[in-house]
């Protein structure tokens, strides 16, 4: 059942709105007559008669200088093999999906019906004038090799095999600093590598550009030990071949100091670990399950550098932290291609990049205080926002340097300036708010269970690794509904506060409950009564220990969902007044507004503690706060008292902290307007910063701001996130979207995280039914 549901949910994202996951968007106006005969006939004639006289001016008029095609044929799909180039057509969008969102490089993808490596050659090679560089993907080996050579040599832009110098960059980055610290030089290592595919070759072949020495390898394939003895061998495989004598995989192991493995699951026993030399180095790369297992592995030997491929253990080697940065550099010095220098220069990059001071928004995805170089840390992880602006400097760099850039960078700051803005270095934020959720996952209290969106975004929060869900309602409609619709609900706890089973929890809390209330409106019968209200039950599980958040909302008014939150809960120590505040995902980074759902019209002490509470907050995403404060006025334009209230609220947050970069009041478009900001207010300041938050002056400007970037489609919303509260309570929107409820489960265990922060939720869950079917995500990407 989990296994269609999970199928079901794969499908839906992929057919649901427009199918697929990409589109064209033009980056011209193309609104009026005129636009429309600048952008076609007659207009574009003149740029293509630029082009016709000047072949490089290709660059300056259209898209090709930021345009990768990625190409496949889809004979080696993933784990799926020979499936064919339509069936194969999901990866490849998928794969402009990941060019997009980590070096903003627009894709094509291309799925050619070609067999015949020497037709697919020719079919490529015709593309070459619509693109800046060319990706090849999922091409079975030995073809592979031919392509990707031919196309090499006779191509005049970037081209990349992926799937054979993806895994090599990336593995030789952590081998170097593997080596490093296990004080072993790297001509003297004994390599064993298990597997012989295109990523292996690859790999064994950059090694050895590394400084490696070919007669320290023993090279496995499906077969056993490749050796000059067999005569199977295609060129490639002989151009490896060990002379040594036949033998088996544990036998080549002895005293190895690495292995490599490419191969398959489980065929590494502790034994053979044991049996390599002093420091070994393994990193068992077969995905979805290791060659060996972490725990194995390291359980097998104290002294042992361990990468696998997968996220929820230390030292993941990840494609995704090569291929955009390595084309991003090769395009933006128009690069003829990607040559080894190019490679190698990609690979110290990351070495180096492990040795530094890890950003503090790295630490916090990982729950770490201080993620530092050593034998867990041993390659960069996929979050860390420096990899765009250190790989991409480096690979053009050495692309100048080995005379393949037609367009050489000369202004090196500009540059990395340039990389910096182009997604914005707190653009990750849900992606690292996600993996921290997911290193320590919390009880969640989903308090309308028996809705099908609740089920569903249940499973997935589950599924995940983001959180344990407890569903509360009446259990036979709740499982009767999960299995009308394929939901496992397997291990999850379903509580009804209406029944009896839950009666001598509800007298428990009804007591507890009595005590807080008991001289503000509530007598002992009501307090009974209302414990069968779902809202006020969960409430009273967070309250108690008995969970470590809540989330509803779904089908009730906002007002409705709050008041039980402040009624059990309470606000935090300071606090007067609880506040809304959405993360709005824009393209040009995420942006935090405030007050959008509680408030209707704060005075200025009340706008100032919203403010200070919304920084602390923004703070929490590891994002220094970059505060406007909005009005119809500009710094005393009007003498308004609706002017006056912003300006003095302001002064009153900059009383209370002086650190923070806050101004106001101001109207919006100025917050936005640097030049505008500078040439007619530099005393304001926000003259030189980007602005990230917005303070309201009143709950209508808002919330219909709010709304109106939400529905027309300029930023994703996540919340409200509510702000105050001791414990963690988080109330949806009415009728939220599955993915608005999961991405408020990830706030909620954040939130829960840094609230509760002396509570073991794994010691406690590990001795409840979850525990069995729980199991963390082996991905980052």
């Amino acid at each position: 059942m989990q296994k269609e549901f999970r199928k079901q949910q794969a499908l839906e994202y992929h057919s649901k709105g427009r199918p697929g996951k990409i589109e064209v968007v033009p980056t011209k106006e193309a609104k009026t007559q005129r636009d429309l005969s600048l952008a076609y006939s007659p207009g574009v004639a003149e740029p293509c008669l630029e082009i016709a006289a000047h072949p490089e001016d290709v660059y300056k008029y259209t898209a090709k200088g930021n345009l990768v095609a990625v190409i496949s044929n889809g004979t080696a799909v993933l784990g799926l093999g020979n499936i064919g180039p339509e069936a194969g057509k999901p990866v490849m969008e998928g794969k402009g999906v990941l060019f997009k969102i980590f070096a903003d490089i627009d894709v094509f993808d291309i799925e050619i019906n070609e067999t015949d490596p020497e037709k697919f050659v020719q079919i490529v090679k015709a593309l070459e004038p619509t693109f800046g560089g060319i990706n090849l993907e999922d091409i079975k080996s030995p073809e592979c090799f031919y392509i990707e050579r031919r196309l090499k040599d006779e191509l005049n832009i970037p081209v990349m095999h992926d799937d054979q110098h993806g895994t090599a960059i990336i593995s030789a980055a952590a081998l170097l600093n593997a080596l490093e610290i296990q004080k072993k030089k790297i001509e003297k290592a004994k390599f064993v590598v298990n597997g012989a595919g295109a990523a292996a070759i690859s790999c064994t072949k950059l090694y050895i550009a590394l400084g490696a020495k070919k007669e320290n390898f023993l090279v496995f394939d499906s077969k056993g030990l490749i050796h000059t003895e067999r005569t199977d061998l295609d060129e490639i495989k002989k151009e490896f071949a060990a002379t040594a004598k036949p033998m088996t995989l544990e036998q080549g192991l002895k005293d190895a100091d690495v292995f490599i493995g490419l191969s398959k699951g489980n065929v590494l026993s502790q034994e053979m670990v044991k049996g390599m030399a002093k420091n070994p180095i393994v990193f068992a790369m077969a995905n979805p399950d290791p060659e060996i297992s972490y725990e194995d592995a390291t359980a097998a030997r104290k002294d042992i550098i361990m990468a696998t491929g997968r996220s929820d253990y230390p030292n993941q080697v990840n494609n995704v932290l090569g291929f955009p940065y390595i084309f991003r550099g090769a395009l933006d010095v128009r690069a003829k291609q990607i040559n080894e220098a190019m490679k190698l220069a990609a690979v110290r990059a990351l070495a180096d990049l492990a040795k530094t001071p890890v950003p503090d928004i790295v630490n916090m995805a990982y729950n770490e205080t201080n993620i530092t170089f050593g034998s867990n840390y041993i390659i960069p992880k996929p979050v860390d926002p420096r990899l765009l602006s250190t790989i991409a400097p480096a690979v053009a760099k050495a692309a100048m340097d080995s005379g393949v850039a037609n367009q050489p960078i000369t202004d090196w700051d500009a540059y990395i300036a340039e990389l910096n803005k182009r997604l914005g270095l707190d653009n990750q934020v849900m992606r690292v708010v996600g993996n921290k959720a997911r290193r320590d996952p919390k009880r969640i209290v989903f308090a309308e269970a028996d809705n099908i969106k609740i089920l569903k975004a249940a499973q997935i929060v589950f599924d995940d690794g983001i959180g344990y869900p407890m569903l509360l309602g009446d259990e036979t409609r709740i499982r009767n509904m999960a299995m009308s619709n394929g939901i496992d609900l397997e291990g999850l706890p379903i509580f009804d506060p209406r029944d009896e089973s839950t009666e001598e929890k509800r007298n428990l809390y009804a007591e507890i409950f009595f005590k807080k209330r008991q001289r503000r409106g509530f007598n002992a019968y009501e307090a009974k009564k209302i414990m069968r209200d779902r809202n006020y039950f969960g409430c009273m599980m967070v309250e108690c220990g008995d969970a470590d958040a809540m989330i509803s909302g779904l089908t009730k008014n906002y007002p409705d969902t709050i008041r039980p939150a402040l009624h059990t809960i309470g606000t935090e120590e300071g606090v007067n007044k609880i506040a809304g505040m959405y993360l709005m995902l824009t393209k040009r980074g995420p942006l935090f507004l405030a007050d959008t759902t509680v408030n209707f019209n704060p005075t200025a002490n009340e706008l100032a503690d919203i403010t200070l509470m919304v920084a602390k907050e923004v703070r929490h995403f590891n994002i220094v706060p970059r505060i406007a404060m909005l009005s119809y006025s500009n710094f005393g334009s009007s003498n308004s008292p609706e002017a006056r209230l912003v300006a003095e609220a302001r002064k009153i947050v900059k009383e209370k902290m002086p650190s923070l970069i806050v101004d106001g009041e101001m109207q919006a478009n100025v917050a936005f307007n640097k030049e505008m900001l500078k040439e007619n207010y530099p005393f304001s300041e926000l003259t030189d910063k980007d602005v990230n938050t917005l303070i309201f002056p009143n709950l209508a400007a808002g919330n219909i701001t709010y709304n109106i970037l939400k529905e027309l489609g300029d930023a994703d919303a996540v919340g409200p996130i509510l702000l105050g509260l001791k414990k963690p309570v988080h109330i949806l929107q009415l009728g939220s979207s599955v993915r608005s409820i999961v991405n408020m489960a990830l706030i909620a265990v954040v939130d829960a995280q840094i609230k509760c922060r002396n509570v073991s939720t794994e010691e406690i869950v590990k001795k409840s039914p979850w525990w069995k079917r729980f199991k963390k995500p082996n991905k980052d990407v």
